[in-house]
């Protein structure tokens, strides 16, 4: 499983993003793909899930404001990222699972920056 992130950028409090999460390789085994997102000085937490089922998951800090969200033609998943604050400034990493193996996978991360 290879994950490529990409959609990262500099925006200013209340703007939006969305980024992109692109899967390939063994992706009929991919049970959940996430995004976590890590700050300077502060461990990497969970943003967001979506399982293969679409049931999805939320830190509550980002709930109403983020949305996870696929498109199987494109083997891609989005996080849309609405009313960005000053906190949610982070390097942004997409994480698959395989619940088969046990294993997780995670793609280079890309840079939230958003100004107050």
């Amino acid at each position: 499983v290879q994950l490529q992130a990409s959609g990262g950028g500099l925006v200013q409090t209340g703007e939006s993003l969305r980024l992109s999460c692109a899967t390939s390789g063994s992706i009929s085994s991919i049970t959940t793909v996430a995004w976590y997102r890590q700050a300077p000085g502060k461990l990497r937490e969970l943003v967001a899930g979506i399982s293969t089922g679409d049931s999805t998951t939320y830190a509550d800090s980002v709930k109403g404001r983020f949305t996870i969200s696929r498109d199987n033609a494109k083997n891609t998943v989005y996080l849309h990222m609405n009313n960005l604050k000053p906190d949610d400034t982070a390097v942004y990493y997409c994480n698959a699972y395989v619940h088969e193996t046990r294993l997780h996978y995670w793609g280079q991360g890309t840079l939230v920056t958003v100004s107050s």
